[in-house]
Parts: C-alpha cells; structure tokens; sequence
C-alpha cells in the first residue's frame, strides 16, 4: 500500500527517539511521584499487595523508575529499561484490572505505557542514543 506522505519515512528514526524522550519523561516523573506526593498511596499500596518491608520496596520502585527514565531519556540500555518498564507497567496493568482502588490511575495510562514499553523494547532506542547498535 502506498504512504500518504512517504517523504515522512525518511524520517523514520526519529520515531523510537521521541517514544523514549517522552516515557522517560513520564517514568522520571513517576519515580519523583513515589518520593513526594503520591509516597502515601504507594505504601498504602504495597502493603495491600503484601510487599514487606514496605520501607524497603516502596524508595526501591521509585528509584528504579527514576533511574531507568534517565536511561531511557538519554538512550543508555534502552532495551533493558524498556524490557524492565514492560515487566513493571504489566504488572501495574494487572493489578490496575484486578483491584481498582490499589493504584487509582486510569488503566488507559497502563495500557500506553506498556505498549510504548514494548515498542521500545522492539524497535531499539532511535536516533540521538548513546547505545545504538553497531
């Protein structure tokens, strides 16, 4: 099938590049999120879940979201942050479907979240990354 804009694939790398800009964004926000305003909610969360010490794993989760969007925005490991968020959005997609009052986000958000996880996971980090392959 012809392209309505087939000019545009040149551009095609850039694609991947914008994906990991933006859920790199939204994870390092996530992890600061875990840290200050949301820090509450997500030991509320964790002990539902029967994750103990809660003290524990609640600065664990926002440090690995925060240091795994830095990656992602500077296009270090992007497969593997990408493989990580897929593992970690999929089981909050879970949870998110099973029992709504755990985590309070929209499951639309999860949903994207996970599919832009697996894309980057697929497709590889884009222009502009320091891993790109040889």
């Amino acid at each position: 099938m012809l392209s309505l804009f087939p000019d545009l694939l040149n551009y095609s790398f850039l694609a991947p590049f914008i994906l990991r800009v933006v859920i790199g964004l939204i994870f390092i926000d996530l992890g600061f999120l875990i840290f200050k305003s949301e820090k509450k909610r997500w030991v509320a969360s964790f002990e539902t879940l029967g994750l103990h010490p809660v003290s524990f794993f609640v600065p664990l989760y926002g440090v690995l979201q925060t240091v795994g969007g830095i990656l992602l925005l500077i296009g270090l490991w992007t497969q593997a942050a990408a493989l990580a968020f897929a593992i970690l959005t999929g089981v909050e997609l879970y949870i998110e479907w099973r029992a709504r009052e755990v985590l309070k986000r929209d499951i639309v958000f999860y949903i994207l979240i996970f599919a832009a996880s697996v894309s980057l996971l697929l497709t590889g980090p884009g222009a502009y990354a320091i891993d790109l392959p040889l």
